[in-house]
């Protein structure tokens, strides 16, 4: 992948306005906003500045409808979006105020962000999960045979639970794990039968050599050139379930901690609190040198979400599946420029 796709990882590495005006320090912010991770990568936000005030619109263009039919992804991804602005600015020393669906009339406007009347004091942790952000990665490869401290783990749930009453349930017992990846692998099962769910994944993988912007890299999944070249065709004209099945199974399997986000409700502002806490968990992970990715099957296959969530034992809705561990640094996906994201 040319290296000017990375842009927006060194461009946010430039000097904050600390003096600035408010717009022009929510627009630097943006830079740090839109290294989030999203489903497939496709970056489904948008933002309007005006003064000291931030808007953050779903860019419903970019949904799936296939795997997320209701957008509940796509809210989350916005939500992960939202807590990198918010922790940047408090690292900076501006106090953001946060509303949710501030407008009943437009219910695409997923939260306004104002700057507070005083400076803001940022704490270690702010300053860590700010440092963690361009070194976040999906990483998506067999983690390294090692284990993860229980503390850490303790971290990670406490930090889920900051965040709109989201909680972090971790995946101890072997029998429930081994029952947890035959769920991943049931679902990879069902959504490669279905032609329609191929076709949009294809869509959204490229190959390496790729000048996307966005999407999936075929060296994300750890293909080489030839592979990545011919995988959107492969994906979208065969049924390969049954090879996926195993590999995710195994994958979940040797995965150091299997992890569910979940909360108490699931209505859009549930969605959207899940993406708080998912931010919140992966830069408190990655602030330890842990990675994660995502084995989303059992929460997007509708029938396999009450078995996942009979499985675990927990009050509420699962929201996102999530394996952690240790590995080698990957290179970042491409993202797209500062502009293409900025409205009015």
């Amino acid at each position: 992948m040319p290296d000017q796709l990375l842009e927006p990882y060194i461009e946010a590495l430039d000097e904050f306005p600390l003096t600035g005006r408010a717009a022009e320090k929510l627009r630097s912010a943006l830079r740090y906003a839109i290294l989030a991770p999203s489903s497939h990568n496709t970056q489904p936000w948008l933002f309007r500045v005006r003064r000291d005030t931030l808007e953050l619109s779903a860019d419903r263009t970019r949904a799936l409808p296939v795997v997320d039919p209701d957008d509940r992804e796509l809210t989350i991804s916005c939500g992960a979006a939202l807590f990198n602005l918010v922790v940047t600015l408090q690292h900076f020393g501006s106090e953001p105020v946060v509303e949710p669906f501030p407008k009943a009339t437009a219910p695409e406007v997923l939260a306004r962000v104002r700057l507070g009347g005083g400076p803001h004091e940022a704490t270690g942790e702010e300053h860590a999960l700010f440092r963690a952000i361009p070194k976040r990665r999906t990483f998506r490869l067999p983690f390294q045979d090692r284990e993860v401290a229980e503390p850490l783990l303790a971290a990670l749930q406490a930090a889920a639970a900051r965040e709109g009453g989201a909680w972090l349930h971790i995946v101890t017992d072997g029998r429930a794990r081994t029952a947890l990846a035959d769920l991943v692998g049931h679902g990879d099962r069902l959504q490669m039968a279905d032609p329609t769910f191929r076709r949009e994944l294809a869509a959204w993988v490229n190959p390496n050599r790729s000048r996307s912007r966005d999407g999936i890299p075929g060296y994300a999944l750890g293909f080489g050139d030839i592979m990545s070249a011919a995988g959107p065709l492969v994906i979208r004209t065969f049924d390969m379930g049954k090879g996926q099945a195993a590999r995710d199974r195994e994958l979940a399997l040797g995965s150091p901690v299997l992890a569910v986000l979940g909360t108490a409700g699931d209505t859009p502002r549930d969605w959207l609190a899940a993406g708080l806490a998912l931010q919140r968990v992966l830069l408190r992970a990655r602030v330890d040198g842990v990675f994660a990715s995502f084995l989303n099957q059992p929460i997007e296959v509708p029938e396999l979400r009450a078995p996942l969530a009979r499985l675990i034992g927990r009050d509420g809705y699962p929201q996102l599946v999530l394996r952690l561990g240790y590995g080698e640094d990957t290179k970042a996906s491409p993202r797209r420029l500062l502009e293409d994201v900025l409205t009015g």
